[in-house]
């Protein structure tokens, strides 16, 4: 079984309490969901690309404006899914807010077995939510994340 290689960005801020800012997924598969169907920006890792190159790279397609110039702390990885490994990099941005999303888009069959193709966003909500909701709307491979971040902050 070949393991999926991705990468993303956890902003967080503290405001007095810690926050994150994390993403709705986009599709006809997420709508209608709320609890566990929230992820950070993040995207596959294409063949020799550095981790943190793809997780800047895919926070800018996914949201639509580049991650903040902060510093970040590499979390390393962390078990998304059976098949899935995904490399964290979170950055303190207290200062970051999105005026507008503007995400990418990715092309699917829809409905499925239709033979038509349907253009949807990668994400269609993004915010700031404190780290205690955001354990129960992440996707559950992305919680330990959440605590690997309050034991660097």
């Amino acid at each position: 079984m070949t393991t999926l290689r991705s990468a993303g960005v956890l902003l967080h801020r503290r405001t007095p309490g810690l926050e994150v800012f994390i993403a709705h997924m986009g599709g006809p598969f997420w709508a209608g969901r709320h609890e566990r169907a929230w992820s950070m920006p993040k995207g596959l890792i294409d063949p020799g690309e550095d981790p943190r190159d793809a997780a800047f790279r895919e926070f800018a397609e996914e949201v639509g404006v580049p991650a903040p110039d902060v510093d970040y702390v590499d979390l390393g990885t962390v078990r998304a899914s059976a098949k899935k490994v995904l490399h964290v990099f979170a950055g303190e941005a207290p200062g970051f807010e999105l005026d507008e999303l503007r995400p990418g888009t990715f092309e699917l069959e829809w409905p499925l077995r239709s033979g038509r193709t349907a253009t949807f966003p990668e994400i269609d909500d993004a915010r700031w939510v404190p780290v205690d909701e955001a354990r129960a709307l992440l996707v559950k491979g992305q919680v330990a994340a959440l605590d690997r971040l309050e034991g660097a902050a």
